[in-house]
């Protein structure tokens, strides 16, 4: 499952790709237009910066802004980036993990296959991809 920690991480990185043209944006402003407590971002975005997924600004005029295009970012090193392996079980989560029973385990085929799906399935899937229609709206 996918926790609140993952799916605010997304919602912050559409708003960021969102407004992107608006140099750093403000948590404030991020936390008010996502309905998100603004301490509970400063977590997720704190891990953001140091995942290297957006550049953090301090002080007056400051802010958080993409590092890359929403089209180089994939949903699923977004999600790693914060939930930790999206592997259905140990052995594939970690390849170092030298599981007992792989060499009789029936049920190991089937992992694999999930897990491969849920890795095409999100790495495939891009920011901008979840960008859809949006248009920003520009006040004179």
């Amino acid at each position: 499952m996918i926790s609140t920690k993952g799916r605010y991480a997304l919602r912050v990185m559409i708003d960021l790709a969102q407004h992107e043209n608006e140099g750093c944006i403000p948590l404030k402003s991020i936390a008010e237009r996502q309905d998100i407590s603004k301490k509970y971002l400063e977590i997720i975005v704190k891990e953001l910066v140091k995942g290297k997924m957006v550049n953090g600004v301090s002080g007056k005029g400051g802010g958080y802004s993409l590092c890359r295009s929403p089209e180089e970012y994939s949903v699923g090193e977004i999600l790693e980036l914060m939930e930790g392996s999206l592997s259905p079980v140990a052995c594939l989560a970690n390849p170092e993990y030298d599981c007992p029973r792989a060499d009789v385990c029936l049920t190991l085929p089937m992992w694999k296959e999930y897990d491969k799906m849920t890795r095409d399935f999100f790495y495939g899937k891009k920011l901008s991809d979840l960008l859809g229609e949006w248009e920003p709206v520009y006040f004179i």
